[in-house]
């Protein structure tokens, strides 16, 4: 337990801080250890707990800070335990920051920082905690979360890219919806009672479209429930482990994605790999740690498959060329990185290239979207023109 407390020093000088212990008055036998006087000793009261925080999960902007802010002070010379302490006042995100109060305590107690990351799953991805256990071991905590602080800075670009990248197709895409339901349900319904008065018989491509207006008017509540039914399947199929297997072999092998989530993968393995090698993890074990990261199954599954070709004696970019899985470029610049002694920059160059073409990749998509949309809603609007227009095409053939 964390608990509170003022004293008076000898000099007459009023402290404050916190102190771990199991009661108040281990507390105050600590104070007066340092010929303190104690004036206050309560038990702190912490907000939030670790199952509140297991449940949430922060972004990669939050982590670099995190990694920066603990890296610049380590560096000035700090403890971790000091560091922690300042850091759990200055973070905003309070998720973070109740992690941070509860490792602050915990590394107060004797534990190294990469132990107190492990019961926080959904905050510290497993690539940070084994980076930071590695630079514990070899004494270069500081570097390895500089690594680190970079690797979640250019996560968050990629991230930002993707989703800035989605906007425009996703805002058509809703707007050409929004456009069939509103001259369903505001329009057609005046035409409708026009050609009821007429008397003239009406096409079939306009009966179809009354009947939809129809259905969307007075059966508007039924069509969101079964959406929202065959979402929320979709989502526990897509979340089950045959059904996660499936659509990460769709988004490798559709047409239209298959490109730019190649060139996703290659960047996101390369990318973590070079961080993991620069801090001094071992290649197998950085394998290992790289397919629990990846986000793909099927690429998890392959990146396995190289580690255990590799524990049989072969050598890497030899089972990297052999799959044919990542793009024949990489194999050379593994091969290049193995001889030169340098895996590690020459990783970190491969990913810097990727991420470039995963940037390109995606406005090309952006710039193929657009026209289609555009198409797209073209086509709606025109259908359901044509629908209203074709009977009174008719209507005027009679009056003549």
């Amino acid at each position: 337990m964390e608990f509170q407390y003022k004293a008076m020093k000898p000099n007459g000088d009023i402290i404050e801080g916190i102190f771990v212990a199991d009661q108040k008055q281990d507390v105050i036998e600590m104070l007066k250890s340092k010929n303190n006087y104690p004036m206050l000793v309560e038990e702190k009261k912490v907000v939030g707990t670790k199952e509140i925080t297991l449940r949430q999960g922060i972004g990669p902007k939050d982590l670099a800070f995190f990694c920066r802010q603990l890296e610049a002070m380590l560096r000035a010379g700090s403890t971790i335990t000091k560091s922690l302490d300042i850091m759990k006042r200055q973070i905003t995100s309070k998720v973070l920051r109740n992690a941070v109060v509860e490792m602050h305590a915990e590394v107060q107690k004797g534990k190294q920082l990469s132990e107190t990351m492990k019961p926080y799953p959904k905050i510290f991805p497993e690539l940070m905690i084994y980076m930071t256990e590695s630079g514990e071991l070899s004494g270069t905590l500081d570097v390895v979360l500089e690594r680190l602080a970079v690797y979640f800075d250019k996560n968050a670009k990629m991230r930002s890219k993707i989703r800035s990248a989605m906007v425009y197709p996703a805002l058509l895409f809703v707007m050409s919806n929004a456009v069939v339901v509103f001259m369903s349900v505001f329009i057609m319904p005046t035409f409708v009672r026009m050609f009821e008065g007429s008397g003239v018989e009406l096409p079939g491509l306009t009966r179809v479209m009354l009947d939809v207006s129809k259905v969307i008017k007075t059966r508007w509540y039924i069509i969101l429930l079964v959406l929202a039914i065959l979402a929320l399947a979709i989502y526990q199929y897509v979340n089950s482990e045959n059904g996660r297997l499936l659509w990460d072999r769709l988004k490798l092998n559709v047409p239209v994605l298959r490109g730019l989530n190649r060139k996703l993968m290659t960047a996101r393995f390369t990318r973590n790999l070079s961080t993991m090698l620069a801090s001094g993890v071992p290649l197998l074990t950085a394998l290992n740690n790289l397919a629990n990261i990846i986000g793909n199954k099927v690429v998890s599954r392959q990146i396995l498959d190289y580690r255990q070709q590799i524990q049989q004696g072969k050598e890497f970019h030899e089972v990297v060329r052999e799959s044919r899985f990542f793009p024949p470029m990489l194999d050379g610049m593994i091969e290049i990185g193995k001889e030169s002694g340098t895996l590690d920059d020459v990783l970190a160059q491969t990913a810097e290239y990727y991420e470039g073409e995963v940037d390109v990749a995606l406005q090309r998509m952006v710039a193929l979207f657009e026209p289609l949309m555009i198409i797209v809603m073209a086509f709606i609007v025109g259908f359901i023109v044509v629908s209203m227009a074709l009977p009174m095409f008719d209507m005027f053939q009679t009056i003549n």
